[in-house]
């Protein structure tokens, strides 16, 4: 199991690798070129006394076995880091570097074998050994990069991610069953969300353009009228959902057992006529301060943002009154938007 302790862990011995790595190529320049430094004037006993004890190490013994070491060293740090990530470096870019540093790391040593001034000597074979040192750590580190992304495979772990899902479609007369698909394993399968009881409410939440209408308000049109349920529709964007809703009422008609009738409710454009002040619907005062408030708020927004005062409460007192004395006084004949306005108007 990955963890926070042990991904420190593994990123504290990469970095000691990679200070050995350094240490131990700086040091073979200090046993190597041990005469230039002392011109340059930068010997001490105690670090002579140092350097000497490391010396009965084996990988001491020339320069080719100290390099390689440091070399070894080098390869166990960039097997274990990440790798710098950058779009535009491409494998041959990552292995031409690398191969530039590892052949200037190598051939620098005969930077020793020209004559001429010891610390001009040695300062060419440091500098051409550094600086393939340096391009070896750049292209190994793009080129780790790469070959983790490749090996990898799924760059976004979405195979991780996936679980097994419901396929079987379990239907009732209430349910709405909408086919879906899902990756598992690699492969892509048929399942079904099952929405067993719609009567407990459904959420559909999606930014504009996901897809809400066409995959689910879609099916849950076609399923509940092939189930013969009646269907209040609020077409926002008239006419899209009534086409589809009065083509699906005609293919499933026969699934009726009262022949249903289709009616639009279009302030722009009248259909059909509608009476929001249905008397029938109304069983107590309450559900006329209901449609009260619903009318009034809805031809005044602003009023939203007010409720409570006074100025808001009492047009809609007002017309609740109006409501409720036309479907009690009145016998609910006369219950009706335009006798409620015209009885607010008279004198």
């Amino acid at each position: 199991m990955s963890t926070g302790e042990n991904e420190q862990g593994l990123r504290t011995i990469v970095d000691f690798t990679r200070l050995l790595s350094v240490a131990t190529l700086i040091l073979h320049f200090y046993t190597f070129c041990y005469p230039a430094f002392k011109q340059w004037q930068l010997t001490a006993t105690f670090t002579d006394q140092v350097v000497s004890n490391l010396l009965h190490l084996p990988f001491f013994k020339s320069i080719l076995t100290a390099k390689g070491a440091a070399l070894i060293l080098l390869a166990v740090f960039l097997l274990g880091i990440k790798g710098k990530k950058d779009e535009k470096v491409t494998l041959k870019h990552a292995v031409t570097l690398l191969s530039t540093g590892l052949v200037l790391y190598f051939i620098s040593e005969l930077f020793l074998f020209i004559p001429g001034r010891t610390d001009l000597m040695a300062a060419g074979y440091m500098s051409a050994c550094s600086t393939g040192y340096l391009l070896m750590v750049t292209g190994g580190t793009y080129l780790s990069r790469i070959l983790k992304v490749k090996l990898l495979g799924d760059v976004f772990n979405k195979e991780n991610e996936t679980f097994p899902q419901e396929e079987r479609l379990l239907e009732n007369e209430f349910s709405i069953n909408l086919p879906a698909q899902y990756r598992l394993k690699g492969k892509v399968r048929n399942s079904n969300i099952n929405l067993i009881n719609s009567f407990r409410g459904v959420l559909v939440s999606g930014s504009p353009g996901a897809g809400k209408t066409y995959y689910i308000i879609r099916n849950i049109i076609d399923q509940q009228i092939r189930k013969g349920f009646s269907m209040f529709l609020y077409d926002f964007k008239y006419d899209d959902l009534s086409k589809i809703a009065y083509n699906y009422l005609l293919k499933y008609y026969h699934n009726y057992k009262v022949p249903p009738k289709f009616y639009v409710v279009n302030f722009d454009r009248p259909m059909h006529r509608c009476n929001p002040l249905e008397p029938d619907g109304m069983q107590d005062i309450t559900d006329a301060t209901e449609a009260a408030r619903t009318i009034l708020l809805g031809l005044n927004r602003e009023w939203t943002k007010k409720i409570g005062e006074f100025f808001v409460e009492s047009p809609i007192n007002f017309l609740t009154a109006v409501i409720w004395y036309l479907k009690k006084y009145k016998g609910g004949k006369y219950c009706t938007l335009p006798h409620a306005i015209e009885l607010m108007g008279a004198d």
